[in-house]
């Protein structure tokens, strides 16, 4: 099966400790990939070293067979790698609407003439963009609170803006760190109910969460990381079946 990422060897430490210890693992190209592992595993880590915030120091990361490892996070961006972060943040005085137009792709009134003149290339393209914020704000049910600020919105609303964002830069690959975590029930199933609809769509995504129920029912394959490194990976079963596994969420027996 192809590969829509492909991580191998990956390395980096702070300050002399090593928190990734090379990592290996590759995301089905149309899967909805589970990560998994104990607090302290390297998860959150490994998505930043992937999406650019750090830069690796030692390994590979393939998006597709484009090697990535240390490029900066807007040339991912551009290249279809889009990531959520653990906590939503935003800008408190803007709105759903214009949080969403922010992360638009390609968007020529950024230059400082044509954002003086308002030439027809960047009016043509702002038009294009806002009829892409509504109709992902309808999708994502965010429509009937596209004039509030994010200030005014619940959390999990906010979750559904951080992924509403993260559509409009028309990824081919999603990292979502712990998107329910903090959200109520309800909403919960709301956002899982999105993820699967966006994976049938053919959308990539490789999913951080902690909730096992979430992780049994939306993801194959699943994968585990503990101390850095990749345990193993499977089938939610195959893995919750594994006594390295239990070893690493439960502490060895004696």
């Amino acid at each position: 099966m192809t590969a829509a990422l492909t991580i191998h060897g990956l390395k980096l430490g702070f300050y002399g400790v090593q928190v990734l210890r090379g990592v290996d693992f590759a995301v089905p190209q149309g899967s909805f990939t589970g990560l998994i592992g104990p607090n302290g595993a390297g998860k959150s880590t490994l998505f930043n070293a992937v999406s650019g915030l750090y830069r690796p120091q030692a390994g590979s990361v393939r998006l597709g067979t484009t090697e990535t490892a240390g490029m900066p996070p807007e040339k991912l961006v551009a290249a279809g790698l889009v990531r959520s972060f653990q906590l939503a943040r935003g800008f408190p005085k803007l709105s759903v609407f214009q949080h969403l137009m922010l992360y638009g792709a390609d968007q020529p009134g950024e230059g400082l003439l044509a954002g003086l003149i308002g030439t027809g290339g960047a009016k043509r393209r702002e038009a294009e963009l806002s009829e892409r914020a509504f109709g992902i704000a309808r999708r994502l049910k965010l429509d009937h609170v596209l004039d509030n600020p994010v200030t005014a919105l619940s959390g999990g609303q906010k979750k559904l803006v951080e992924i509403g964002r993260a559509l409009m830069a028309e990824p081919k690959l999603l990292l979502l760190d712990e998107p329910m975590a903090g959200v109520n029930p309800s909403l919960t199933e709301q956002i899982a109910a999105h993820l699967v609809a966006l994976n049938r769509d053919g959308l990539t995504i490789c999913l951080i969460e902690h909730d096992m129920g979430l992780i049994k029912k939306l993801c194959a394959p699943v994968i585990v990381m503990a101390e850095g490194k990749t345990l193993t990976q499977g089938t939610f079963d195959e893995v919750a079946a594994d006594t390295r596994v239990q070893e690493a969420y439960l502490g060895r027996r004696h």
